[in-house]
């Protein structure tokens, strides 16, 4: 197995491919409006504010797995956080660490920026990665709800 490592603009198209690996898996196939130049420029671009971790698979070019995310802040610690935006491990890469050696090099990045936390979010449903972060000692921070401002709500209160 490699160690994860910065994904670098080549990556684009198999990064692409596994986000939207990801959403099917997540159910929501038709949900992936990025394309490989919004990747490119959001990871990439003069000022990046998105970061990403990849796993190389076994063929030339072919990546297993992804961790992308950015910064936070947490105005009680008075220092920025990770939120890890996606975590994705394709079904045949699966079984071989990838996920786990994926977080433990955020952590790394945490501890090395001198960060508080590392944050996501996963679905109810999502059993076998629920009980995968708890096995590496992760919690489940359940007083909290996720609210989301998006399409015409956002639109609506931008123009008020």
């Amino acid at each position: 197995m490699s160690a994860p490592r910065p994904a670098v603009p080549s990556d684009v198209p198999e990064l692409l491919r596994l986000i939207v690996e990801l959403a099917v898996y997540e159910k929501e196939p038709d949900a992936v409006r990025t394309t490989e130049a919004d990747l490119e420029r959001a990871l990439f671009g003069e000022a990046p504010a998105v970061f990403a971790f990849v796993v190389d698979g076994d063929e030339p070019g072919e990546l297993a797995g992804l961790a992308i995310w950015f910064l936070t802040f947490s105005t009680w610690e008075g220092v920025h956080g990770i939120h890890l935006e996606d975590l994705y491990v394709a079904p045949q890469h699966r079984g071989a660490g990838h996920g786990r050696a994926l977080l433990a090099r955020l952590a790394q990045e945490a501890v090395a920026r001198g960060l508080a936390r590392v944050e996501w979010a996963v679905l109810d449903w999502n059993e076998p990665s629920i009980g995968f972060y708890r096995s590496l000692g992760a919690s489940s921070m359940d007083e909290w709800t996720t609210f989301r401002l998006d399409g015409g709500a956002l639109t609506a209160l931008g123009a008020s």
